[in-house]
């Protein structure tokens, strides 16, 4: 009895197993399906001391089917007011990254072996910056289960596919029940934790969601960078052309 007892066991636990890959893909369809969306951003800089600064930006975003495409303007203060990001997310290659920095009146491209750089000062880096993408990762095994500040999530873990990459691997912490991510820790090239980011106040437009607040950690240096997204509006009939490096002079 107490044989085929614990092969149902193990017949039920295999049956409901879930690989890390499968929780990935779920946490991107949880994200996706906005096709865009037009937001006002706060980004908060805090020193080790504690110090802050403010800034403030505008963001576009597009969905598309071969790359997502985003568009980020800095608004104050006057040092970096008229910055501005664009970035291509390509699905199976390197993202296409521009920064246009108005003091030069010049458009830098960013190489993909520099996109592990700090993006602005900020905790970010430009890697970071890019859209997540299921394929941009590999992953092994069944998700683990966990509990993260009383909620059941899924915990897994992932390897950058680029070599260029900053990271060894990320540890994600994804609901259980929505497939949205809570928690991410980033590990270093010598393969020590480096960063540490919680997802916050998802907003739902219909049946879609988005981020409301994401706040970055640094645990080498005690830096944190909190981006918040203030408004946000989705399917608001942008296209490709919003989108040409030709804006980023304008």
């Amino acid at each position: 009895m107490l044989k085929i007892f614990t092969t149902a066991l193990v017949l039920t636990s295999s049956v409901f197993a879930i690989t890390n890959q499968e929780v990935a893909q779920k946490s991107d369809d949880a994200l996706s399906g906005f096709v865009d969306s037009v937001s006002v951003m706060e980004m908060k800089l805090i020193n080790a001391r504690g110090q802050e600064k403010i800034r403030q930006m505008s963001m576009k975003v597009l969905e598309g089917e071969e790359a997502d495409k985003s568009l980020m303007e800095f608004d104050t203060p006057a040092d970096v007011k008229g910055t501005k990001f664009l970035s291509y997310e390509h699905i199976n290659k390197d993202d296409d990254q521009w920064l246009y920095l108005p003091a030069l009146k010049r458009v830098k491209r960013i190489a993909s072996k520099n996109k592990s750089g700090a993006f602005m000062g900020s905790e970010f880096s430009y890697e970071d910056l890019s859209a997540f993408n299921v394929n941009k990762y590999t992953y092994t095994g069944d998700a683990k289960l966990g509990i993260l500040n009383d909620k059941e999530v899924y915990i897994g873990e992932s390897v950058p596919v680029s070599k260029y990459s900053g990271y060894t691997k990320l540890i994600s912490y994804i609901d259980k029940s929505s497939f949205l991510i809570q928690k991410i820790e980033y590990f270093d090239r010598k393969k020590k934790l480096l960063k540490t980011s919680y997802f916050e106040n998802y907003k739902k437009f219909a049946k879609i969601n988005r981020i409301g607040k994401i706040t970055m950690k640094n645990i080498q240096n005690d830096k944190i960078t909190i981006l918040t997204w203030t408004k946000e509006e989705v399917n608001t009939g942008l296209s490709d052309k919003n989108f040409h490096k030709r804006y980023l002079k304008k």
